[in-house]
């Protein structure tokens, strides 16, 4: 692992230069929130620049194959998640939490935006793609062993919730018969988030296959912020802060449903 500190910097240089040219286009349009479709992109531009990279520098010793199950795992996961953001969100106006970090400072929004909304991301991109970054540093043999096989298997596991839940919400919001109401069908039922819980699953997956070819175990740092924004801040959290308001009959969905972990619905 002597060139890991190379590896990660090649990888840190990919991330920032991709976010400081996101945010000179978020400038004209007045969208802060393309940073937000590029989430998932991100993670494959770097996964396939730092793969490139180490192959041309001969900096792995071994284990081409399971290199690249890492990056076409990540490949998957990444362009499917940009694909449904961009149809969800393009259109739609720039997300609210942008526009009032606009109106505070309205001024200042171009300088602010730059630190606070894009390279933010791309430092937690940074942190959270190392299982990734370092597995391409792989010195042992190609083959699939039980750690990266449980991986597979985790990521499978977790593109399956992300996936069907993201087509069952969109399905749900689709009929106007549901406008107001909850959803709570589907993989809704056992959780109130299968799609972060997919998320969830998905990086924990990529670590473990990613474990079996380097041993780099202090990588965890990566799926363990990615736990952390999912559940504490980012997602459940910051998204449960107003949605009992807006949705009648959230909180009975609340009282009856596991809020991440899929779990069968508690009894009235």
């Amino acid at each position: 692992m002597a060139r890991t500190p190379d590896t990660l910097l090649v990888a840190a240089l990919t991330i920032l230069t991709a976010v400081f040219l996101l945010w000179l286009v978020s400038l004209p349009s007045k969208n802060a929130s393309i940073v937000d479709i590029f989430w998932g992109p991100g993670f494959v531009l770097t996964a396939w620049v730092v793969f490139t990279w180490t192959s041309l520098a001969n900096v792995a010793q071994g284990g081409e194959g399971r290199r690249l199950l890492l990056v076409i795992l990540t490949t998957i996961w990444g362009l499917r998640l940009g694909i449904y953001l961009a149809w969800r969100n393009l259109g739609k106006g720039e997300d609210y939490r942008y526009t009032a970090m606009r109106e505070r400072s309205p001024d200042r929004f171009w300088i602010v935006s730059l630190f606070k909304v894009f390279l933010l991301q791309g430092v937690l991109m940074w942190i959270v793609s190392l299982p990734v970054q370092v597995g391409q540093l792989a010195s042992t043999p190609d083959g699939i062993g039980i750690l990266a096989l449980a991986g597979c298997i985790t990521w499978a596991a977790g593109f399956f919730f992300e996936t069907v839940g993201d087509l069952q919400l969109a399905r749900f919001k689709a009929d106007d018969t549901n406008r107001g109401k909850v959803m709570d069908r589907g993989l809704w039922r056992y959780t109130r988030h299968p799609n972060y819980f997919g998320d969830f699953l998905v990086w924990w997956g990529l670590y473990l296959a990613a474990l079996e070819g380097t041993g780099t175990w202090w990588t965890f740092v990566g799926p363990l912020v990615m736990s952390l924004l999912l559940i504490k801040v980012s997602g459940v959290a910051m998204l449960e802060k107003t949605i009992t308001s807006r949705r009648p009959g959230y909180d009975e969905y609340v009282r009856r449903t596991s809020a991440f972990f899929p779990w069968p619905p508690r009894r009235p």
